[in-house]
């Protein structure tokens, strides 16, 4: 998952003194964490031309630059600093996301920021922090979960610095899992809801799909799209099944009370690990390629249900929203700006009327 709600640009403004006291210390730990990042990244020219960058990263910051091109030209994304330029973390994430959820809901506890509002996760470039508050959290009767995040969006504000950088995190996905970050992750300079997690992540989760599914029919080889389409299907499957179970988890919190609502609630999520549990049987394969299914389903929750239903609930509202405006890329996201201006519950409305 991409973090895409801006956190890291609020961070900045709350460790330049617009924030309150209590929080600067988080603030601080964010800004700094993404200075050290920004410091790291160096233009793609310059790992090019450099003699000793290894084959392999050259081929893929090769393959990222085109990508980006097409995400200019075809998809109409901005053109600007973000993912020209590569950093190496010497680390497997970027930031470690950190989700809450109460004993008896799957709606998330939110976070709120000066300048990009409120948002559903509290993201750490620590995960040892990431970690001590989910603790916390949980020591406070919220059931919580701690997850690592490849990439995240500063939504375009860091463009005067150099943007967003290609991260060793992500830049050796697969030529598909690739091109969908850097999709996703443009899209949030496009559009952004103040205090809308769901809406936010549900429309880049649909730009990727669109432009994905443009990008692997006229720009991959057979292999990468075969490698894709093999992927997303059991990724599609997995979500479709997390959604169902978000569902039927809602269902029991607000129907039932007591003894009956822990009963149903431990059958429930028992019922899910057994339906994974069949469904990874039938994919076969090495079990290594499972592995991020498997820790997530091992230490699954309400947060985790609350958080992935924030990248796919309103995804079909805006894929026929495009369709509706032709399919032209300009008028989708002129249509998406207008309902950003509306208050929340009505462009959910809206969206989940259309789909």
């Amino acid at each position: 998952m991409a973090v895409g709600a801006g956190v890291v640009a609020a961070a900045l403004a709350g460790a330049l003194g617009l924030a309150g006291c209590s929080n600067l210390g988080y603030y601080w730990h964010t800004a700094t964490g993404h200075l050290q990042l920004m410091n790291a990244a160096r233009p793609v020219e310059d790992w090019l031309g450099q003699g000793d960058t290894p084959e392999r990263l050259r081929q893929r910051l090769a393959l990222s630059q085109r990508i980006r091109a097409y995400a200019v030209t075809e998809l109409k994304l901005p053109d600007n600093p973000s993912y020209r330029r590569y950093a190496d973390l010497r680390r497997s994430a970027v930031v470690w996301n950190v989700v809450a959820a109460p004993a008896y809901s799957v709606t998330l506890k939110n976070w709120c920021f000066p300048v990009t509002g409120c948002v559903s996760y509290r993201g750490y470039f620590d995960e040892t922090l990431a970690r001590a508050e989910a603790a916390e959290l949980t020591r406070q009767g919220y059931e919580s979960n701690v997850y690592p995040v490849p990439a995240y969006s500063t939504l375009g504000w860091m463009n005067w610095a150099g943007g967003d950088p290609l991260l060793n995190t992500f830049i050796y996905y697969p030529e598909g899992e690739l091109a969908r970050l850097i999709f996703h992750e443009l899209a949030h300079q496009v559009v952004y809801a103040k205090d809308d997690t769901t809406f936010n992540e549900s429309f880049a989760t649909s730009v990727e799909r669109l432009g994905i599914a443009r990008w692997l029919a006229g720009h991959a080889a057979d292999a990468a799209r075969k490698e894709y389409a093999e992927f997303d299907g059991r990724r599609s499957q997995f979500r479709a099944l997390a959604l169902a179970t978000r569902k039927r988890l809602q269902e029991i919190y607000e129907g039932t009370q007591g003894a009956q609502r822990d009963a149903l609630k431990q059958a429930t999520l028992k019922e899910f690990r057994e339906h994974y549990a069949q469904l990874r049987a039938g994919w076969g394969g090495e079990p290594a390629r499972y592995r991020g299914f498997d820790l997530w389903v091992e230490r699954a929750n309400n947060a985790s249900f609350g958080a992935q239903a924030a990248y796919d609930e309103l995804v079909p509202g805006f894929e026929a929203l495009f369709a509706r405006e032709g399919g032209d890329w300009t008028r989708f996201y002129d249509a998406v700006k207008g309902l950003a201006g509306l208050p929340r519950d009505e462009r959910h409305r809206l969206l989940k009327e259309s789909s």
